[in-house]
């Protein structure tokens, strides 16, 4: 072979080996642009699922509040047959021969069912960042109590115990008229539970007004604590 053929042929070979490189980096490139798309359209799958994640969250999240003062009276009959009858926005604390009696007016301001599961009180009103007892020391309903979404619906309980810890402190409250507080805790029709925080205050001679004060997500995150965090 003539030292041009040679010439020709490491020319050849260098061309070659110029394409196989170009035509690997441009695979490369390819792949790179298609992993980069790849990743981008799984983000925003994933963003797109906790955007419907958290729709069908609200849609299913029950939200108690007071009621309006223009909502309904509501006659709410107690199982050893006592009665009150709370107006739109009012609360019902009765001591009467040894035993008392509490209720209230609620709405479900939320999307979903409120399951009302229990309540606790406390002997004076709880404002600002005060915590709520455990679940576990919850006294439990002993009535099945549903509130539909965007409607009024109630809560009751009573204390008919005299050795009760909550008993003596609470029928003094009532027969004084001092303020106080109940904590109702209650969930939706998936398990999830919140507590919300309401204040009974007394006003003129005979009637308590209510009005919800704080809310609490057992299960999740809920809107304050992301606000907190933004």
């Amino acid at each position: 072979m003539s030292s041009g053929d040679t010439g020709r042929s490491r020319a050849s070979l260098t061309a070659i080996a110029d394409w196989v490189t170009i035509s690997s980096l441009a695979t490369a490139g390819g792949t790179l642009v298609l992993a980069v798309a790849t990743f981008g359209a799984v983000r925003s799958s994933n963003r797109s699922a906790r955007i419907a994640e958290a729709a069908l969250h609200e849609q299913r999240r029950p939200i108690l509040s007071h009621s309006r003062l223009d909502d309904p009276l509501q006659k709410i009959g107690f199982a050893d047959g006592h009665w009150v009858r709370v107006e739109g926005g009012h609360a019902a604390a009765e001591h009467v021969d040894g035993r008392v009696y509490l209720a209230m007016s609620l709405r479900n301001v939320g999307a979903g069912i409120a399951v009302l599961y229990g309540w606790s009180v406390w002997h004076e009103q709880r404002v600002g960042r005060l915590p709520h007892r455990e679940p576990e020391e919850f006294r439990m309903t002993t009535r099945d109590l549903l509130i539909p979404p965007n409607d009024v619906g109630l809560w009751q309980g009573a204390i008919r115990d005299r050795d009760d810890d909550d008993h003596g402190q609470l029928a003094r409250n009532i027969d004084a008229r001092n303020n106080f507080a109940v904590d109702l805790m209650y969930g939706d029709s998936a398990g999830e539970r919140w507590i919300s925080r309401f204040g009974i205050t007394a006003v003129a001679e005979d009637q308590w007004l209510c009005s919800v004060v704080r809310h609490w997500n057992l299960d999740g995150a809920d809107f304050r604590e992301r606000a907190d965090e933004s």
